[in-house]
């Protein structure tokens, strides 16, 4: 890793790609330092940091939420976008037909994305001001009995939330158009990590000093728990992401002309994880958005939103077995979008490649598809537990609650850490080897 970051710095086009990634990156996070006019950060924070769905937002926007910055959403909605645009390829044949044209087919839904993550920007930064309209400030007059100033300032902090979003996705693209890529999924990356950072800086230069005057040291072996704990499952989830099975192929032998081609064996990956993080984001999505409309609809106390925060809240009675079973119906539903066996076997067939030990065509499509539904229950599986598991340890343990990493901090947040390093290494691989420096990577 260190020898392709090293490499990276010394080919001038790949450097000005990081220098590129880096400034756009910089914007992001001042960004969400910026207060939005009209509004009483102190009194947000007071008011809205401790509840289930505020705090993961917080923690992808890199606390940009908590404080009501002008990037408050971050790229949520395009996230939210991109998931639902996923689900219509499959349903809607004029979209699935589109995401089989090539790259004038990819960008035309990549625009029909952009569309909807703008609309739930609108939908989802009216929600978020009504939560906050008690913290809101008039900006035109300053008088707070003034309802025509409220409401115009309430418009106001609409279209700054909905603006700060499309910013947001703006960045990422011109990420992936002018840097290294994956736009998107650094600024995830950045504000997980920024998060992370405050978390373990407040327990360290904070929370533990203040205890150690009084005589307790619980709290730094808690801390040093944490730090081990994050790091066994750094190496586990790094170990399960590049997992793979390997199925050996054999090109038979074909004269064309004066020329013998084929003869060859190579091999076809199947990862055992191939929706990487996101059956874990989709199922969250889904079981938090009730939760959402709760929030922002200020029904916490009606019998419906207690029903819901008892029974499927963060810490609800059927949220951990809930959670546990969307995330393998989505690890299935995701790796049936990466991999299609009968596609591999007719492209298989028309090559002249066939399995050792299978038939071509059918038999070939269904020993694949065994193979793949295996490993995507194990992959299924592996996510569920990691995603459920740590995080309810760092939730429920009263140790790590008080260090204010319960809340910080979250399995699926390391997860797309992870995947987000591993692919960015990746991509500066793939770029170094077009510059033809094969030799330096080792």
């Amino acid at each position: 890793m260190f020898q392709t970051f090293k490499n990276a710095f010394k080919t001038p086009e790949i450097c000005k790609k990081i220098l590129i990634t880096l400034a756009l990156l910089l914007v992001y996070r001042v960004g969400c330092f910026v207060p939005i006019p009209g509004l009483d950060s102190a009194s947000i924070f007071a008011g809205y940091a401790q509840t289930d769905f505020t705090l993961m937002l917080s923690a992808i926007t890199g606390s940009a939420f908590t404080y009501g910055t002008i990037f408050a959403l971050g790229i949520v909605p395009f996230i939210n976008s991109f998931i639902i645009m996923q689900l219509l390829t499959l349903i809607i044949p004029k979209l699935e037909k589109l995401s089989k044209e090539g790259e004038d087919g990819r960008k035309k839904i990549t625009q029909y994305t952009r569309y909807v993550a703008i609309i739930l920007a609108v939908i989802q930064a009216i929600g978020v001001m009504f939560a906050w309209q008690d913290s809101i400030i008039p900006v035109f007059t300053g008088d707070i009995t003034n309802q025509v100033d409220k409401i115009f300032t309430m418009i106001f902090i609409v279209i700054i939330l909905v603006g700060g979003s499309t910013l947001v996705m703006w960045l990422g693209e011109r990420i992936t158009e002018y840097g290294i890529g994956n736009g998107t999924s650094l600024i995830i990356f950045i504000g997980i990590v920024s998060s992370l950072g405050t978390a373990i800086w407040n327990s360290v230069a904070i929370i533990i000093p203040a205890e150690v005057k009084n005589g307790e040291t619980t709290s730094i072996w808690f801390l040093l728990g944490f730090l081990l704990m994050v790091a066994i499952l750094f190496f586990v989830i790094v170990f399960m992401d590049m997992a793979e099975r390997k199925i050996k192929v054999q090109y038979a032998k074909q004269i064309k002309g004066n020329k013998m081609y084929g003869g060859q064996s190579t091999h076809i990956p199947i990862k055992v994880t191939s929706g990487g993080v996101m059956p874990i984001i989709f199922a969250s999505s889904l079981i938090m958005f009730p939760q959402m409309i709760i929030q922002f609809g200020g029904w916490e106390s009606t019998k419906f939103g207690l029903f819901w925060a008892e029974w499927f809240g963060t810490n609800g009675n059927l949220y951990a077995p809930i959670m546990f079973l969307l995330i393998i119906f989505f690890g299935f539903f995701y790796a049936q979008i990466q991999f299609n066996p009968d596609d591999v076997a007719r492209m298989l067939q028309q090559n002249g490649g066939f399995v050792q030990g299978v038939r071509p065509g059918k038999a070939t499509s269904d020993y694949l598809r065994k193979i793949n539904n295996r490993l995507t229950l194990f992959g299924s599986l592996f996510l569920a537990v990691i995603a459920l598991i740590p995080t309810l340890i760092l939730q429920q343990v009263d140790g790590f609650a008080n260090l204010g990493l319960g809340n910080a901090f979250s399995a699926t947040g390391l997860m797309i850490v992870v995947s987000t390093a591993l692919e960015f290494q990746k991509q500066l691989e793939s770029q170094l080897l077009v510059k033809n420096n094969k030799g330096f990577l080792k």
